[in-house]
């Protein structure tokens, strides 16, 4: 029963799990580059987000629907594949989940590698249309996946982590590939340095909205198995 209290509970620590993780390894791999005798390989540090990811839907995914981004919440409740009053408390654990893993770095490295901050490396307005077409590529990936998951099943994992860390491979200088506002706001408020943090809301929301666009124009209305697979099944 998806609206049975404890199922709830433990959906919102599903998702406070997922993203303090996501941030922990995404941010983290900036920090310990930073305070190790040796840099991080570059490419490792860029693949490490969507291999965590891709783990954390195989672990959670049908307990949650493995979101672990406000803009997939958002989304999904835009598609109408998750319900609208569920939405809130996403966000906030979201949120919660990569202020902890900030907190955690910080406690340990102190400002090192700016705390894993996302930062608009070629300027604010390339990183956002950065961010928007990057956030736009893995939305029209997650909903498509969502969409045809009787098809997919658990490959879903694999494209949606494939494609983050496709993302920040070829976009990692320019915005520092987030796509996802809760994993930046985390370091952004730690480390108490805001200027740059309605860059990683904007642009993925703003990407988010054109991916749900599109996505209505190529597969019209939600189906069952998208709202089973954005509730978790």
């Amino acid at each position: 029963d998806r609206n049975d209290p404890t199922r709830i509970w433990r959906c919102l620590l599903a998702e406070m799990l997922g993203t303090f993780l996501l941030t922990f390894v995404a941010a983290g791999a900036d920090v310990y580059d930073a305070i190790g005798h040796g840099p991080v390989n570059a490419n490792a540090r860029l693949v490490a987000p969507g291999l965590m990811v891709m783990a954390m839907i195989y672990v959670v995914g049908g307990l949650s629907g493995a979101h672990f981004n406000p803009v997939v919440t958002l989304a999904f409740a835009m598609r109408r594949d998750f319900p609208w009053k569920r939405v809130p408390g996403y966000i906030i654990v979201q949120i919660i989940g990569a202020i902890l893993a900030a907190l955690i770095l910080r406690s340990l490295f102190g400002l090192a590698g700016h705390l894993g901050e996302t930062l608009p490396h070629a300027g604010a307005i390339p990183a956002l249309v950065t961010e928007i077409i990057l956030t736009f590529i893995l939305i029209t990936v997650i909903l498509g996946t969502a969409t045809n998951h009787s098809l997919i099943g658990h490959n879903a994992a694999l494209a949606v982590g494939g494609t983050i860390a496709l993302d920040g491979m070829f976009a990692y200088t320019a915005s520092g590939a987030s796509m996802n506002p809760a994993r930046s706001l985390g370091p952004f408020i730690v480390a108490g340095q805001l200027g740059d943090a309605w860059i990683y809301i904007v642009g993925p929301l703003v990407g988010g909205l054109i991916a749900v666009g599109i996505a209505y124009l190529l597969r019209g209305k939600t189906t069952p198995q998208a709202v089973e697979t954005a509730s978790g099944q």
